[in-house]
């Protein structure tokens, strides 16, 4: 894949790019938002910029491909490559987006590391670009193409059916399209994209989960972000958005969903992570099926734990499905071995158990350190995290 002097170069240059790959990525922002600032106020998430985790995320990227092409010149990432173009997709990036980043890229490298940016230090490093850039967009067109949207527009406008609370800072909304024809196909896991427009005239965008399948509609559930950034388009979804309104809805897109067979399941989620797994056990009673499946699930408390009373009536309806709940703060009698934070220890999981995780990343590592610990193989483990995929870009 890549060429034998780029790879030579690359090899010897990795460790001071990767040593100035943050800075790098922060002057890039700077550059490409003052060219760009549209792309600011009506495609990256303004959030996840201001806490930097999303120019982590893209600095770990970059690195980690490059390192992958190192270690194994043969074989393309393709797991980190689905991960952003599923993400991508979500966005509506095409591939000219990539000529912009690469300008505005190259021009924060060279001011950043100076004169060690040879002729040949800048050709290798763009050959590493392109590479990644057009496996990307490649990957990007194909997701288009499944959804009916070549030139990379999948939007359909929804209108919000219904909104159901489930918790303080957790609604549930159903959306049916405006234009009566079928929703989109999705795979249980899958996400869609939702677009809002903030009060200062910005559009920002956010994934969801699809957390259930009514019949002609797509169900998302939302929480209510908090803290420093808040979540500007959960908060606005939650005040200003309303049954009979109508808002913009992607197709589906995500590279971690159920897949078919009968292998043993285990579905492990933490606070809102749950919202896939609500759709993966909705998909699994729908069909009928006799899959053995462990569902574990860790929460702050009763009151916080969204969607509890329909993990139960799931799992009632499923006949090889057994449920695990811990909360650290239990509210009235609750065992002592399910109180506090996740432990896998404590639970059964059968050989050749296939599992999916989603929660925060904290969470993330621990329960698939518990799993390998307990026999599961690394392959079998899929997770998916909300927000930038800072475990992903870390190689």
């Amino acid at each position: 894949m890549l060429s034998e002097s780029s790879a030579a170069t690359v090899r010897a240059t990795l460790p001071a790019v990767g040593a100035a790959i943050g800075e790098i990525t922060t002057v890039f922002y700077d550059r490409l938002f003052e060219a760009h600032p549209e792309l600011l106020r009506d495609l990256f998430n303004r959030g996840n910029q201001a806490n930097g985790s999303q120019k982590q995320a893209l600095a770990g990227s970059i690195a980690a491909f490059a390192g992958a092409l190192l270690e194994r010149p043969d074989e393309r990432p393709d797991a980190m490559l689905g991960r952003i173009a599923h993400k991508h997709a979500s966005l509506g990036i095409t591939r000219d987006q990539y000529k912009v980043v690469h300008t505005h890229l190259f021009a924060a490298i060279a001011q950043v590391l100076g004169e060690a940016v040879t002729p040949e230090v800048a050709a290798a490093w763009d050959e590493v670009y392109w590479l990644m850039a057009n496996a990307l967009a490649a990957i990007e067109e194909r997701l288009y193409a499944e959804a009916g949207a070549a030139d990379g527009d999948t939007w359909r406008e929804y209108r919000v059916e219904s909104r159901h609370r489930e918790t303080d800072d957790v609604l549930t909304f159903v959306v049916r399209p405006t234009d009566g024809a079928a929703v989109p196909s999705f795979r249980p896991g899958q996400y869609v994209s939702v677009r809002v427009e903030l009060a200062d005239g910005a559009r920002q965008i956010r994934q969801y989960s699809l957390s259930g399948a009514p019949e002609g509609a797509l169900r998302f559930t939302v929480k209510n972000v908090g803290g420093t950034p808040a979540g500007e388009v959960s908060r606005h979804l939650h005040e200003r958005v309303r049954e009979g309104d109508v808002i913009p809805v992607s197709a589906p897109f995500g590279d971690v969903f159920l897949e078919d067979g009968d292998a043993p399941l285990l579905l492990a989620s933490a606070g809102i992570g749950c919202t896939p797994m609500i759709g993966m056990l909705t998909h699994l009673a729908a069909t009928g099926s006799r899959r053995p499946v462990t569902v574990v699930h860790a929460d702050r408390a009763p009151r916080t734990h969204a969607l509890r009373a329909e993990l139960d009536s799931l799992v009632a309806r499923l006949p090889q499905t057994d449920a695990h709940v811990w909360y650290e703060e239990p509210q009235g009698p609750w065992p002592a071995e399910r109180t506090g934070l996740l432990d896998l220890s404590t639970v059964e999981i059968p050989a050749g158990t296939t599992a999916y995780l989603c929660g925060p990343l904290p969470f993330l590592r621990a329960a698939r350190a518990q799993l390998l610990a307990a026999g599961v193989a690394a392959a079998d483990i899929h997770y998916e995290v909300f927000g930038p995929d800072l475990w992903l870009a870390q190689g």
